[in-house]
């Protein structure tokens, strides 16, 4: 039960965490609503995008920006006025606070001061797209964004060639092509869920493999936020017996799955339970062999 369900005043020195919408502004709560009209003040991502939430629901609480490019300064003084009694609500341009979005720093701040932190959850892009995917969503590993740099994000992917979760991560547009490119190539061609503009006017959701999505944005203009769902392997392409020659598990895995060599060595050795250094000495000694 909300602890201020019946209370028509928000106590004093208090943090609330509130979910906003994500795009739909009816997706927001009637306890939210309820928060932002009743706090001191409400710190923003960008006050501006916020002003238009705070508008149509008639809700004329000042507002101070909190973003994170003044978050290490801010924070300290929002922790300050909370302590003197002012009760905060922080937002963000659109869903939870914090989950991919500036906010920790506010919130661990506030906890070592002793700060009381309510969370007033709302909407998700993540769990939305999960929620209408179609994919096997019992368990899965939500990794935010990927690194915008090439060489990171590849790095980022390749730690994930052995997961048998679903992978959930954000994408900005400009990205787009380029990551499902890295993910066929690491990943293989695997069965993707590409979710855009969740909740707004422009709501799609494309399914297919990664080749089959590519194809399809390839004459369109991207645009929107996206949220893409990456598929466990398939089960058709398992990793060869281990008792097999390790130059042909490496060689198989590249053909079935699309992954470049240093993956597929790493990958051969995880299933014969190796480090990959132990599977690169194995594999120079069968080349030497042949000789």
């Amino acid at each position: 039960m909300d602890p201020l369900e019946n209370s028509t005043k928000i106590p004093a020195g208090r943090l609330f965490i509130v979910g906003t919408p994500i795009g739909n502004l009816e997706d927001i709560t009637l306890r939210a609503i309820r928060i932002l009209k009743d706090v001191g003040l409400i710190a923003c991502e960008d006050t501006r995008r916020t002003q238009k939430l705070l508008v149509h629901y008639q809700i004329k609480t000042p507002t101070i920006s909190y973003h994170e490019h003044n978050e290490m300064t801010r924070a300290p003084e929002l922790v300050i006025k909370m302590e003197e009694g002012t009760s905060i609500a922080l937002v963000t341009d659109a869903g939870m606070p914090v989950v991919s979005d500036p906010g920790f720093r506010l919130v661990h701040l506030a906890i070592r001061h002793n700060v009381p932190v309510i969370p007033v959850p709302g909407a998700s892009a993540f769990v939305a797209a999960l929620s209408a995917s179609g994919m096997p969503v019992d368990k899965f590993r939500f990794l935010g964004f990927l690194p915008s740099k090439k060489t990171a994000r590849r790095k980022a992917l390749e730690e994930q060639t052995t997961a048998t979760k679903t992978l959930v991560f954000y994408e900005a547009p400009h990205r787009i092509i380029e990551t499902l490119k890295d993910v066929q190539n690491i990943l293989g061609d695997r069965e993707v869920v590409l979710a855009r503009e969740v909740t707004k006017i422009h709501e799609e959701f494309l399914r297919g493999t990664v080749s089959a999505i590519l194809g399809r944005l390839k004459s369109r203009t991207i645009r929107g936020e996206f949220t893409l769902l990456v598929g466990a392997p398939s089960t058709d392409a398992e990793v060869p017996p281990s008792d097999s020659p390790i130059k042909q598990e490496i060689e198989s895995l590249m053909a079935e799955r699309g992954i470049d060599h240093r993956t597929a060595l790493k990958t051969a050795a995880k299933a014969r339970g190796i480090s990959r250094s132990e599977a690169y000495r194995l594999l120079q000694t069968e080349k030497t062999e042949q000789l």
